[in-house]
């Protein structure tokens, strides 16, 4: 089966944010970003060895349908590689700050709220 993807001029900025406000699909796109194209397995398997397949399947889905990622099949395993080019063009500068924002999170101490 060939996955279907939004072509540029389709993708919106409400859909990518849906789905890049998941930690999941967030850190999905973080380590495309990191490592560039990788197969669905090795994703699969650096996120959370007990997440089950169809969870994943659910999460490629909706950052294919968004227009964050590409899907594409090579021989059992579909590939998965990061939209920047596209996003790039759409939407300037969207996704470096989201994934920069995201890694300074990361490293930022947890506070107790005062309150």
């Amino acid at each position: 089966m060939i996955a279907q993807h939004p072509e540029r001029d389709q993708i919106r900025l409400e859909n990518v944010l849906a789905a890049l406000g998941n930690p999941i699909r967030l850190n999905i796109v973080r380590i495309l970003a990191q490592r560039g194209e990788q197969a669905c397995g090795t994703v699969g398997a650096d996120l959370d060895a007990t997440m089950s397949k169809s969870t994943l399947t659910h999460h490629w889905r909706v950052l294919r349908d968004s227009g964050v990622i590409w899907q594409r099949p090579a021989g059992r395993e579909n590939l998965l590689s990061l939209r920047t080019e596209d996003l790039a063009e759409r939407y300037p500068g969207l996704l470096p700050s989201i994934l920069g924002c995201a890694q300074e999170t990361e490293k930022a101490p947890l506070t107790a709220s005062a309150g």
